[in-house]
């Protein structure tokens, strides 16, 4: 072949896998693969790579291989690290305006919480992430939070008193917790397990779908569900990268992410509803009927911090959306 032909088949070689360029991006979750954060991830590359002809790639990562939730947002501020999906526990320390989502018993059931995040003060939310670094693509969803220890049965408030509990690094949650007699000892979710293992801790609190996929149920005999706080989860990635997409780009992973969203919701309500039955079968005592009233009346005074902090219209604008 002459030199001129190969320089062609070379130029043609390079013309073609030009085409078939693929950009790989990052996605790292804290929990397991088969668990509702996971097939958050798991769809969403999916349909990001069916909605861009495969030329992005989403390479996921489970069980805090890439670092914790905090060292994750972290990373995708910096742009180390393109995208993650997160529960909001350490959210609120990069964008404190989420912080209110966190306050305890806020919204009255999923279908509320829910409603609020799919709608306007959810979206107002998401656009507050952009001045960070991040663009937030979509709210998930983490679940209501239940208590679990390994001492004994938590039916009110003041069970909990003197138990030495994991917290997320989240400063409404220390706050609330505290208010309710615990000793809080806020720890990146990778840790946990050992921690509940080791008694560094006596208990922690996630819901139902946290604690099926950690597989909690092994170091820990109680179970209230006590349904105190809504954890939403959220899909974040580095502003910068984002938009440097091109428009079609843009609508696919935003689009991708309102898939992924459903898929993860979806999971959450399987394994709400069968989530007692299982951790039961596996040797737990579930309390069903927790005093959620004396629960409330209990944070009085710390929910007074919150209506100062976050103003009681708010808050009542949340509790009351339709």
């Amino acid at each position: 072949m002459k030199i001129g032909h190969i320089a062609a088949a070379c130029l043609s070689l390079a013309l073609s896998a030009g085409a078939f360029a693929q950009t790989a991006m990052k996605i790292s979750i804290s929990t397991a693969q088969n668990s509702h954060q996971g097939v958050a991830i798991d769809t969403f590359a999916k349909e990001v790579a069916a909605r861009t002809g495969g030329r992005y790639k989403i390479e996921t990562f489970y069980n805090g291989s890439l670092g914790g939730e905090r060292e994750s947002i972290e990373a995708v501020q910096l742009g180390t690290q393109a995208l993650a999906f997160s529960s909001t526990g350490p959210v609120p320390n990069f964008v404190p305006e989420t912080k209110i989502l966190d306050v305890p018993f806020l919204f009255r059931d999923k279908a509320h919480a829910r409603a609020v995040l799919d709608g306007p003060i959810g979206q107002d939310l998401l656009g507050k992430f952009d001045a960070k670094g991040f663009k937030a693509l979509a709210w998930g969803e983490n679940g209501f939070r239940h208590m679990t220890n390994s001492k004994r049965d938590v039916k009110e408030p003041e069970d909990l008193k003197g138990l030495k509990m994991r917290t997320m690094e989240n400063p409404v949650h220390i706050a609330a917790y505290k208010g309710l007699g615990i000793i809080t000892t806020p720890m990146a979710f990778p840790e946990v397990f050992t921690a509940l293992q080791q008694g560094t801790v006596d208990g922690q609190e996630n819901p139902l779908s946290v604690i099926l996929s950690a597989k909690f149920a092994q170091v820990q005999k109680h179970l209230s569900l006590t349904g105190h706080v809504y954890s939403p989860c959220i899909f974040v990635m580095n502003k910068e990268m984002f938009d440097k997409l091109g428009a079609a780009d843009k609508t696919a992973f935003l689009e991708a992410a309102k898939v992924a969203v459903k898929a993860n919701r979806d999971r959450v309500d399987q394994d709400d509803a069968n989530g007692v039955k299982m951790l039961r079968e596996q040797g737990v005592t579930v309390i069903e009927n927790v005093d959620k009233p004396r629960f409330v009346s209990v944070l009085a005074p710390v929910n007074a911090e919150f209506e100062k902090q976050f103003g009681k219209a708010n808050l009542d604008k949340i509790r009351n959306y339709k």
